[in-house]
């Protein structure tokens, strides 16, 4: 059953969210760029120091030509975490999707409020959660992400991303991205990376906005996928309530060999689930030279403050040399403003 629910803790995190301690606040110093650099510094939000430059030597070094350390462009290929690396993860935009989709479907379906698992979210039940347990959250999944096209689904999605503001921030989903990691995507582009995502969400939730959001197709895009078959009679492929890849910890490296196949040089995920180790070592066992990143949510005056009980990222990033990136110290900037 675990296979299939790593989209439910996202979904019920709904009922114990709005927390007053991790609401988003307005930044009172965040620049006014926002995917562009300026001159002569590949990453102005970035604060000057010792990880900023560690950055910029490893992409110097390794797209130096002659250099003993020199990547081909082929094989430059660096990933990323969305959720708490990308953009901000409390709560999960996947989980305000889903019940944006609830509101949806009850609209055009009234009657669906009287069944469970909607009368549940419609009435805002968590204890029906509690109790059904994966059962029950697998039954909401299913019903709001399956059981359509993949057209009807991204029609869904784009729906959603352009009129969602997220809680406790109340902007548009495009400004909870961290304005760091636009910058630092835009550069390693301009020097022969190739950027991709590797989310434990739902890959087509994530394609629906990667090129807008981050300038990466929706092909670049690795996440948890749900099974599929081909409807000969409308020509279409539907999605089946069922996980075919669960692209979180040990899946993640699954996912890169099956979409991208080979190791990435350049890995960053984020502390708070321990979710991005497994991609982090795997990217290190590269034959080329490789940089891995950690996201340390610890600025809770600019977006969070939370770590994991066990410190298992933390740790594990200081027994691999990982770096580490401090949002308190490293950024500048952390939201773009629009």
């Amino acid at each position: 059953m675990k296979k299939n629910i790593y989209i439910l803790p996202l979904i019920v995190l709904f009922f114990f969210s709005c927390k007053k301690s991790d609401t988003l606040t307005a930044p009172t110093t965040e620049s006014k760029k926002t995917e562009t650099t300026t001159s002569g510094d590949p990453l102005p939000s970035w604060n000057d120091g010792a990880l900023k430059s560690d950055i910029i030597a490893y992409v110097e070094k390794v797209t130096k030509e002659g250099s003993p350390d020199f990547i081909p462009e082929q094989d430059r290929i660096a990933t990323f975490d969305n959720d708490g690396t990308l953009w901000a993860e409390k709560p999960y935009v996947q989980e305000l999707f889903a019940f944006y989709r609830v509101k949806k479907m009850v609209e055009a379906n009234p009657e669906l409020a009287k069944k469970q698992p909607f009368k549940a979210v419609v009435e805002k039940d968590k204890t029906f959660f509690e109790k059904g347990g994966d059962k029950a959250l697998i039954e909401l999944v299913a019903a709001t992400h399956t059981g359509m096209t993949e057209s009807d689904f991204e029609a869904s999605a784009k729906e959603f991303f352009a009129g969602a503001k997220y809680p406790g921030k109340n902007v548009p989903m495009k400004q909870i991205r961290y304005q760091p990691q636009l910058e630092l995507l835009n550069y390693l582009r301009a020097n022969g990376f190739k950027t991709f995502i590797v989310t434990g969400g739902t890959v087509e939730l994530v394609r629906s906005i990667s090129e807008d959001f981050y300038g990466i197709p929706k092909y670049q895009v690795v996440g948890t996928s749900f099974k599929y078959k081909f409807d000969d009679a409308t020509n279409n492929i539907v999605r089946e309530p069922a996980i075919d890849l669960l692209d979180d910890k040990d899946g993640k490296p699954v996912g890169i060999q099956l979409h991208i196949g080979q190791r990435p040089v350049f890995a960053c995920g984020n502390e708070g689930g321990a979710g991005d180790l497994a991609m982090l070592r795997y990217s290190q066992g590269s034959k080329y030279p490789s940089f891995q990143m950690i996201v340390n949510h610890n600025d809770s005056i600019r977006e969070y403050s939370y770590q994991e009980k066990d410190n298992l990222s933390l740790n594990t990033a200081a027994k691999y040399k990982y770096h580490v990136i401090s949002m308190k110290d490293d950024w500048k900037t952390i939201f773009p403003d629009k």
